[in-house]
């Protein structure tokens, strides 16, 4: 009995697949020839079979290897594309609300824009309504300063006279007059502090003639007998007032207005109740000392004359007329080039040593003044 009559008894199944492998192995190219192969075909057709199996087991599990990890490579992307996607639509949700965001800034920002320009072209408006204004103030200014340069040279002019200072005070419009003045007077030493410009006397200047006549008028008016009652009695303000501008006024400003403030104190000063209301001002010696180091040689003369005036009431209140320092100052100026501030100086210092021998003697001296008149 052959193998395959054997096996065919035995084991038809086996048979059945071997036939099938053979066909099998016949279809790839593989033939085999001679007893060997017939003799041992059970067995290695068997072997070449498992061979084949475990080949394609491996493969198959190389495969499933990599579908798994092929599977987990597209999860991992599919788990990404949705977090991409997720943060796709959250950053369009962003830049939409940017959008807006932008859409709004931009229409505030034409509105102030717009705002802007408006307010640009009223700025402009006003600044050119503002220079025409400020043209209209100088050249009504200047008209202004013509105008009371002008009327207050001719009020000077009057005020020369005794009989139209009484016209005046009958009247009853000099005390009004008298008021504005003193208000002028403030306004124009306060301007001086600001101003270094306005400092100096200026002959062509509108306003200093305006300011100066002012001040001549006063004068006149308190050189007349009636005008010193009247100043002394209902204007005693206006006293007031050019002492404190005399004290306000640096040394070497406007020595021109100084001269005509202290002829006008002077002059009131002859009047009794005149005389009684500045010699009651604690600042007038004060005054008097710091006009004596004036440079200007007018000054220091109406100051010594002005001290010459009240020197007997100051020593009746107690003041301290008699200082050795005063006297040393009124000293200097006896050796001043000026005839008139020299002779003054030489008899103010001699009154003082009069008082003061008439103190020590316990005896009053009298002196006299005169008044002026511009």
């Amino acid at each position: 009995m052959s193998l395959f009559s054997t096996g065919e008894t035995q084991n038809p199944d086996w048979i059945q697949a071997h036939r099938s492998i053979s066909l099998l192995l016949n279809g790839l190219g593989y033939n085999p020839v001679g007893n060997i192969f017939s003799r041992c075909a059970p067995y290695s057709l068997e072997g070449e079979f498992n061979s084949i199996l475990r080949q394609s087991g491996r493969k198959c599990r190389f495969n499933g290897r990599s579908r798994r990890r092929n599977v987990c490579l597209i999860r991992r992307d599919i788990a990404g594309f949705e977090s991409w996607r997720k943060v796709k639509e959250h950053l369009v949700q962003e830049q939409e609300q940017l959008r807006q965001e932008c859409v709004h800034l931009q229409s505030r920002l034409n509105a102030v824009l717009n705002e802007c320009q408006k307010e640009r072209e009223e700025k402009l408006l006003l600044r050119e309504q503002l220079w025409q204004t400020g043209t209209e103030l100088q050249q009504q200014a200047e008209f202004c300063s013509g105008l009371g340069s002008a009327a207050c040279s001719l009020l000077w002019s009057c005020s020369a006279r005794e009989d139209t200072v009484s016209h005046w005070l009958a009247d009853g419009k000099l005390q009004a007059f008298l008021a504005v003045t003193a208000q002028t007077l403030e306004i124009f030493v306060k301007s001086l502090d600001e101003e270094v410009k306005t400092q100096v006397e200026d002959h062509n200047c509108q306003e200093h003639q305006f300011v100066l006549a002012l001040a001549r008028t006063i004068t006149n008016i308190a050189a007349v007998t009636c005008g010193q009652d009247f100043l002394s009695n209902s204007a005693y303000n206006l006293l007031d007032t050019l002492m404190n501008l005399l004290g306000r006024m640096n040394p070497g400003v406007f020595p021109r207005l100084k001269v005509l403030m202290l002829m006008a104190v002077y002059n009131v000063s002859i009047s009794v109740k005149g005389l009684k209301h500045i010699t009651e001002n604690p600042a007038l010696l004060p005054l008097i000392w710091k006009m004596l180091d004036e440079g200007d040689w007018e000054v220091c003369l109406h100051s010594l004359r002005l001290l010459q005036s009240v020197e007997e009431v100051l020593l009746l209140l107690g003041s301290s007329l008699l200082d050795p320092n005063l006297q040393a100052c009124v000293s200097k100026l006896t050796s001043s080039m000026q005839v008139s501030l020299r002779l003054t100086a030489q008899q103010t210092l001699e009154d003082l040593q009069a008082l003061q021998q008439a103190a020590d003697a316990g005896r009053p001296v009298l002196t006299l003044s005169d008044n002026f008149l511009m």
